[in-house]
């Protein structure tokens, strides 16, 4: 008598297992039947034709599709420009690459973006990338995103939630173990939040935009707040803020410095962007009665400004949207994720702030090339974290759908 089987996607081990049992003369598809597929005994040839042809249909789609993003990818790095002593390379390809937190433990990294969807990307022992997973697509924006050894933390549009991840499967996220807070803003203008944790991994900080252009703001809007990550209320730990996009802690002083992107609508050259320090809580900087550095708004300025202003540390040219930052060799490395608005596009590229006695001093290109003379647009950068022990830097692009690697050449 024939046997039923239930049809399931063909594997690569699939295919080789039938092909095995098609040459010893096995059982193997004959008629659909109902709505399965009967096996019985048949010709080699004539049996597994049907099957080996949308087998390799399916398998050379899918092989052109990813060869094709790489191939495209790689026209764009032939196109870029890195630092001397550095190599550039194509990491992998992620589809709105925003936030990155690596987890070393789990083999891997977590890839947060400004939608739905959160991705883990397998990195084998040599420090390649593997094939990368959709683990969740339940989220607002799930743009921020840390991690400490078993627990991944995500910043979402209204929320912040936490995975026990200590048996994690690499491909499937599940519910959140725990919600740390759900009364965020959840408000989609600058809506999308970005997270670190202190050094000593207890508390998250998670950055709050204000809702609007430039507005006045209440509550958590336009703040940076912490939460206990064993739970508790959040408390605000900087305030005066448009939207802060990018965190990071000094690892020397144990500082927490930020960027903060500036107003639209004020012109080519006004505000200038900021690159913020904080070493305690408490701090104002100036939103909304400044326009980036010391110059006031033009619809606040002949108002009283109520708290003292702590002024940036850095600027950048106006709208050059400064967002992940990493300290590096000293120095630090900043994504200018590039103008949507100006006159003349500016920014789209990293560069390496240089630091003297502790303090930023003046902007060099680390990584360039994404903006092109004819005005053309490849990549906008916009994570940074090391990567391994030999210098390396991973680089999200959520432009061009890429994490860049630069390593220094040995």
């Amino acid at each position: 008598m024939s046997r039923v089987f239930k049809i399931r996607p063909l594997s690569s081990t699939l295919f080789r297992h039938f092909a095995r049992r098609v040459h010893a003369g096995g059982r193997f598809l004959c008629l659909p039947v109902s709505g399965h597929f009967r096996f019985g005994k048949v010709t080699r040839a004539v049996a597994l034709l049907p099957v080996m042809v949308l087998f390799l249909a399916i398998s050379l789609s899918s092989r052109s599709f990813a060869d094709e993003k790489l191939d495209a990818l790689e026209k764009i790095r032939s196109q870029l420009s890195v630092a001397d002593g550095y190599d550039l390379s194509v990491f992998a390809a992620i589809h709105n690459a925003r936030s990155m937190a690596l987890a070393p433990d789990l083999g891997g990294i977590f890839v947060g973006t400004r939608g739905r969807n959160l991705y883990f990307l397998p990195v084998d022992q040599n420090g390649q990338a593997g094939k990368v997973q959709n683990i969740s697509s339940a989220f607002t924006s799930a743009n921020g995103v840390a991690y400490q050894k078993g627990t991944l933390f995500v910043a979402d549009q209204g929320r912040v939630v936490l995975f026990d991840v200590s048996t994690f499967n690499g491909t499937a996220l599940g519910e959140p173990d725990r919600v740390l807070f759900d009364a965020l803003p959840d408000k989609s203008h600058h809506g999308w939040r970005y997270a670190t944790l202190s050094p000593d991994g207890k508390k998250l900080f998670v950055a709050v935009g204000a809702p609007c252009n430039i507005c006045k703001t209440s509550g958590l809007e336009g703040t940076i707040i912490t939460l206990p990550v064993s739970g508790g209320k959040p408390e605000i730990y900087a305030s005066g803020l448009r939207n802060s996009v990018g965190l990071t802690f000094d690892p020397d002083s144990g500082d927490l410095w930020f960027t903060d992107n500036g107003g639209d609508g004020l012109g080519d050259d006004i505000p200038r962007e900021e690159l913020n320090k904080a070493s305690a809580p408490g701090g104002f900087y100036g939103y909304p009665w400044f326009a980036g550095n010391d110059t006031r708004a033009p619809d606040f300025k002949n108002e009283k400004v109520p708290h003292k202003v702590t002024f940036p540390a850095f600027t950048f040219n106006a709208h050059n949207a400064p967002l992940g930052l990493h300290f590096y060799e000293g120095d630090m490395l900043v994504a200018l994720h590039g103008s949507w608005n100006r006159t003349e596009p500016d920014g789209y590229k990293v560069v390496r702030v240089k630091f003297t006695a502790g303090k930023p001093q003046t902007a060099s290109p680390f990584l360039s090339g994404f903006l092109r003379d004819n005005g053309a647009v490849l990549g906008r950068p916009v994570d940074i974290k090391t990567f391994g022990e030999d210098g390396s830097v991973l680089i999200s692009d959520d432009h061009a759908g890429a994490i860049w690697k630069i390593t220094p050449k040995q």
